[in-house]
């Protein structure tokens, strides 16, 4: 959604700089100027949520690189002497370890809008694109920075994750043995996971800038799913309206993300972390962090051959099949109608997804035994019927609801239902409500 520039340069530097390099220009255009649709809620709030902590993690991570050692003779005690020695070293770690799951809180949170209010549909398929990549550099990323701290979750955690790759046919071992750095996991493991770790935080930047300018050509989604039609009736600019809203969200969430790193630092985490890596002592049940855990669970579920597909080899492909499965949403829902608030049938199968996924979540922190993979089978066909099938077949026999004809008719509709279901009763003369009528 482009739109003219309305930014005037009030001295002389300013005009100086601007016809030589215009990006406060862009700044201004596009973080202040910006046209905005004027019904977004606050769960549109998360992409700066978003932004903020990936900055936080992007410091403090460079702050625990200076005290941090790459070796597994040393690698878990430079993490203890972080922790004891270093001037505020454990509210650096507690906040870099908590930073992650509250990085994959919001994106979560973002992910559900975007499928829920059909952010993926034309003409934002590349921008759909580019936050899928976001997420999984997001998921490489937190896996090889869990192994640094090289406690026994960590170690066994990379040993079976990494494993995982042997099971792709002709590729697979060499793919493990150049990720191992050898033939077991160890300290040329430990550089590598290390040099990627500290690099991947950056490409993720990388990716964030394009994301950002993916969604400026189109404009933002909105509840309702309508494009703007007129923009100054259908929109707002993004500041001050917008950099409010969001700035008040962030302050709620990071209240959240506080009481975690002050009150309850480890309750995300996982005790085995805190005694250190021994290959000859393997954890009663190896688990991945919370954030991993519906798609360990996907993982785990395939347990059976099919055709020539054996169980391991199946579920490398289930498990990385449902997130690569994201990449062709805008094409499987080929319904014109974007938001699921004019989709009744789909809003239902909607949050039953939802119900899967935290419920594939659970499973895959218990183990791998009895009932808990059956249900993870059942849970797992509906994650993948609900891509495959239920999408594309709602597309064409989905009788939406009516739409509203603009933006600014739908902030209007919402706005006189609540005046309606505040309003009162009429007061009568004598004081006294007036009977129903028979």
């Amino acid at each position: 959604m482009s739109h003219q520039s309305t930014y005037n340069p009030q001295t002389g530097v300013e005009k100086w700089v601007d016809e030589r390099l215009p990006i406060v220009r862009l700044g201004y255009d596009s973080f202040v100027d910006f046209p905005t649709p004027k019904n977004l809620n606050y769960w549109y709030t998360f992409g700066g949520i978003l932004a903020i902590c990936l900055m936080v993690q992007i410091v403090s991570g460079v702050v625990l690189a200076m005290h941090y050692t790459a070796h597994v003779d040393y690698a878990f005690l430079s993490v203890e002497h972080i922790m004891r020695d270093v001037n505020y070293g454990w509210l650096m770690r507690y906040t870099h370890a908590n930073g992650a799951s509250m990085f994959f809180i919001a994106v979560y949170a973002h992910i559900a809008r975007g499928f829920y209010y059909g952010s993926y549909k034309a003409p934002r398929e590349i921008l759909w694109i580019l936050g899928v990549v976001i997420f999984l550099l997001m998921m490489a990323t937190a896996f090889m920075g869990y192994v640094l701290p090289w406690g026994q979750m960590s170690f066994w955690g990379a040993t079976v994750i990494t494993s995982l790759f042997s099971a792709i046919p002709v590729i697979g071992d060499p793919i493990k043995t150049l990720l191992w750095g050898g033939f077991s996991v160890d300290n040329p493991t430990l550089n590598r996971f290390y040099a990627l770790h500290y690099l991947l935080p950056f490409l993720i930047a990388g990716a964030v800038i394009l994301h950002i300018w993916a969604l400026h050509v189109p404009g933002n989604n909105n509840p309702s799913g309508v494009d703007v039609k007129d923009v100054k009736k259908d929109t707002l600019p993004f500041h001050p309206y917008y950099t409010v809203k969001d700035g008040f969200a962030i302050v709620v969430f990071l209240l959240l993300f506080a009481a975690f790193v002050f009150y309850m630092p480890n309750a995300l985490g996982h005790p085995d972390n805190y005694i250190e890596a021994d290959p000859l002592v393997t954890p009663a049940h190896i688990v991945p962090e919370w954030y991993f855990l519906p798609f360990y669970a996907i993982l785990r579920a395939i347990d059976f051959n099919f055709l020539f597909i054996d169980s391991k080899l199946g579920g490398v492909i289930a498990m990385f099949g449902s997130i690569l499965i994201w990449f062709v949403v805008p094409w499987l829902d080929r319904s014109k109608v974007r938001s699921m608030r004019y989709r009744p049938i789909a809003k239902q199968f909607f949050w039953a997804l939802m119900v899967a996924f935290f419920g594939l979540g659970w499973l895959g922190a218990q183990p791998a035994e009895g009932i808990y993979v059956v249900f993870a089978k059942i849970l797992t066909l509906y994650y993948f019927a609900y891509f495959l099938v239920i999408l594309p077949v709602l597309s064409v026999t989905e009788k939406p609801l009516p739409l509203p004809k603009s933006i600014a008719d739908a902030v209007l509709s919402d706005k006189a239902k609540k005046g309606k279901a505040k309003s009162p009763a009429p007061i009568t003369a004598g004081g006294a409500q007036p009977a129903p009528a028979e």
